[in-house]
């Protein structure tokens, strides 16, 4: 059996070859797309070597991926024909050959253990031949035949599947993105500049990148995660210990000024209401009667406990009146749901809602304290968030918070930041990452800065 990687005789060994071979090549190039091409060459493939199934793979990493057979249905690559054919077309691609089972006799003994799978019913032959280009392997194709191929028509098949090769390199080439046309030439390079000899070009590369590596300043960003709250919060609390009576927002609600937004029971504060009413009347009561008596005395002492029973009167109105919880801006909850609660006791002090305004907000950005020293107050960056990774948001650093926070094994210092521009549809809450520019710093720098840090870190921590 013949090694592809030997050099292609034009020597054709039968009259039809020359035919044969421009209509193979005339059904390939009739198609403009890779899938198309590949369609038609293989129908007229199985016309021309008389079989029963022609299949044409191409050669992918890690593995082959039959793109076409002449069976005119859609490959599945999970079905198990396709799987089949992808272990026969690999055996050929490992071994560099064209591969025949049955071999010929006196041919060289090839693996064919996968081309044994596929004879079954009317298949009794198969045979796959690679397809090359500049060297390499682009493609398989695959022959199934219900008996033998002559000698003279093996001859045929590797002459057509030598020049196949060529124009199914082309066709997927032509098909390729740019992004994989850049990696193929910087491959090449890499690959040119990793033999031997070329000397002079590999110095002088070399030095272009040390150049630019040490000296051309590139923008220098510190990025570090970042979350969003309201450039006011305010702390609702329970005026009085009590109970919860009613409750009218909850996190989420867009709220006003002087708004209601939850009331605590007042029975016991109307009743006291009530009594220091009643004691005030007493003591006016008995001050108008100690005047008409002219009882200086009881004058002085009724009119000072019916000033007591005033301020009391006027303490417990006050208490009533925050029975009432108002909010003290327009803006929104952001924090609390006391619609669960409701009857259930709170004490003095305890938080009941926390409102931040919906219009105006300030960002808090998490920096490593190993970046920290880059930052300053006035830097500009940019913002990103989970809720809009399609929208870039600018900032300015207002604060420096000069104490470290630890959490989530790493010490960090908060940032403080101002939006360039409004952002009414934000809410506080919202996470994503800040980039802040910090000057321009060479790439050499950028790379090297942080092991070169962490190793000068780690020789004092020895003692070196």
């Amino acid at each position: 059996m013949p090694d592809v990687s030997a050099p292609f005789s034009t020597q054709l060994d039968h009259p039809t070859a020359e035919a044969l071979i421009v209509r193979l090549h005339a059904a390939f190039l009739s198609q403009a797309e890779l899938i198309n091409a590949a369609a038609a060459f293989c129908a007229e493939a199985k016309e021309a070597f008389k079989a029963e199934r022609t299949s044409l793979g191409l050669k992918e990493r890690p593995a082959v991926r039959v793109i076409a057979t002449s069976a005119g249905w859609e490959i599945n690559p999970k079905s198990e024909s396709a799987r089949i054919l992808k272990l026969a077309m690999q055996e050929c691609v490992d071994q560099r050959a064209v591969i025949a089972h049955p071999a010929p006799p006196g041919a060289f003994p090839f693996i064919t253990l996968a081309h044994e799978n596929l004879i079954c019913g009317s298949v009794t032959a198969v045979y796959s031949l690679p397809l090359m280009h500049q060297g390499e392997i682009v493609g398989i194709l695959t022959i199934e035949r219900s008996k033998p191929m002559a000698e003279w028509e093996l001859a045929n098949a590797e002459d057509a599947s030598s020049f196949a090769g060529p124009l199914l390199g082309l066709k997927r080439d032509a098909e390729k993105s740019w992004v994989a046309r850049l990696t193929c030439v910087s491959q090449a390079a890499v690959t040119r500049l990793a033999s031997r000899g070329h000397l002079a070009p590999k110095l002088t590369v070399a030095t272009v990148l040390l150049l630019a590596l040490a000296f051309i300043p590139l923008p220098s960003r510190v990025s570090a995660p970042a979350r969003l709250e309201g450039s006011v919060q305010r702390v609702i609390v329970a005026p009085a210990d009590g109970f919860l009576r009613q409750a009218n927002a909850r996190a989420g609600d867009h709220v006003k000024e002087g708004q209601i937004l939850a009331e605590l029971a007042s029975e016991d504060l109307q009743l006291e209401k009530a009594r220091r009413e009643s004691e005030l009347r007493q003591h006016e009561d008995a001050y108008k009667a100690a005047l008409a008596r002219s009882d200086r005395a009881q004058m002085v002492i009724h009119q000072a406990k019916a000033g007591e029973a005033q301020a009391m009167l006027s303490l417990v109105q006050g208490q009533l009146d925050r029975a009432q919880i108002q909010s003290p801006l327009d803006g929104i909850v952001i924090k609390g749901d006391l619609s669960q609660n409701l009857g259930a006791p709170v004490q003095r002090g305890e938080a009941l809602l926390t409102i931040a305004p919906g219009d105006s907000f300030r960002v808090i950005v998490e920096v490593d304290e190993t970046d920290i020293a880059a930052i300053k107050k006035g830097q500009h960056g940019r913002l990103v968030l989970a809720a809009e990774p399609d929208q870039q948001f600018n900032l300015q650093v207002s604060r420096i918070v000069p104490v470290a926070t630890a959490a989530d094994a790493r010490n960090y210092f908060e940032i403080e930041a101002s939006l360039d521009q409004g952002a009414t549809a934000l809410r506080p809450g919202l996470r994503g990452i800040a980039k802040i520019d910090v000057g321009a710093r060479s790439l050499l720098w950028t790379i090297s800065h942080r092991p070169i840090n962490w190793l000068r870190y780690w020789l004092w921590s020895v003692g070196l």
